[in-house]
């Protein structure tokens, strides 16, 4: 039998999950900056297939999974792991984690949109003015620049693709919530984590290998292979099995507003770890977009944690 946590644990577990994707969407930049993306992207779900060999073991008391289930998984996999491992790798090397954080402060609208389209959720004109706001928190983005000149040191005029990719990566994370919330009605939170880690290991695979026969391993100093052990464990394993065991007593539509914790985290690390500053324009984007995450997030009918599921 699966470990069905009480719903102050599942909480702190949605807490600490995001926290941990915040950190390391921001730590992810120094080491985009030794590693090439796929090599890095390869070796993170490599270290989590190594760590979760033994959750691959199907427990005696699982179903068989239906077609629409196996397809979850890939989904899941394939958006959650795969794409978004690109888009937020990626983007964060062309941007900076301030500006990630921003908008990554749209998550818990994107997740209430998704919930509309696919799950039917009633969509209040409350979450619609949470859309808009990150809208023009993110626009602000394109105007804003640091006291350090990130924007220069990120790529310059790609600083708008890096923010591109980013907001890619939050559409990702976005699918990701709305899918677990099913999958967990199915498969324990560790077998979650292993089956999409596998997914994206094998996904990943072809690419990886490839960069890694051209690839100097060398010339990265013992520091950042500390710092890829940890992303590789927090990315693949921690943040995954912590999300998965949260929404196992929590709805979907109120587990999106623990992502909160996601943009703050990456802001704060990129402050306080990496030396990026906060000018006063990406400061109001980032009042903006959290204003929209509060329009989304506040407590509204009980009905809305009764999230339909099918």
């Amino acid at each position: 039998m699966s470990y069905t946590p009480s719903r102050p644990m599942g909480y702190g577990c949605l807490i600490l999950s995001m926290s941990l994707v915040g950190a390391y969407v921001a730590l992810t930049k120094p080491l985009a900056a030794m590693l090439p993306v796929f090599l890095l992207a390869w070796l993170r779900f490599g270290i989590g297939a190594v760590a979760m060999l033994r959750w691959l073991k199907k427990p005696a008391s699982e179903q068989p999974l239906s077609t629409q289930s196996r397809w979850l998984v890939f989904l899941e996999s394939f958006l959650g792991n795969f794409l978004f491992t690109l888009c937020m790798i990626t983007g964060v090397s062309m941007t900076n984690a301030v500006s990630a954080g921003v908008i990554m402060s749209a998550i818990p609208a994107v997740v209430a949109v998704m919930s509309w389209i696919f799950l039917k959720e009633k969509i209040s004109l409350r979450v619609w003015g949470a859309v808009a706001c990150g809208a023009v928190g993110i626009g602000l983005l394109s105007l804003a620049k640091d006291g350090h000149g990130a924007s220069a040191a990120s790529g310059g005029q790609y600083a708008w693709l890096g923010n591109g990719l980013v907001f890619c990566a939050v559409l990702c994370e976005a699918a990701y919530a709305v899918i677990g919330k099913k999958l967990t009605a199915v498969l324990t939170p560790k077998r979650i984590s292993a089956v999409i880690n596998l997914w994206g290991l094998l996904l990943m695979t072809p690419m990886g290998v490839y960069t890694a026969l051209h690839f100097d391993f060398g010339a990265v100093p013992a520091n950042m292979w500390w710092l890829l052990l940890f992303y590789g464990l927090a990315a693949s394993v921690w943040t995954v099995w912590l999300w998965m065991t949260g929404l196992k007593v929590v709805p979907a539509a109120r587990a999106g507003v623990f992502t909160v914790m996601l943009p703050v985290s990456a802001a704060l690390v990129g402050v306080l770890a990496l030396g990026e500053s906060l000018s006063a324009l990406q400061a109001g984007a980032f009042a903006i977009a959290l204003a929209g995450m509060l329009l989304a997030t506040l407590p509204g009918r009980a009905a809305a944690d009764k999230l339909p599921l099918n």
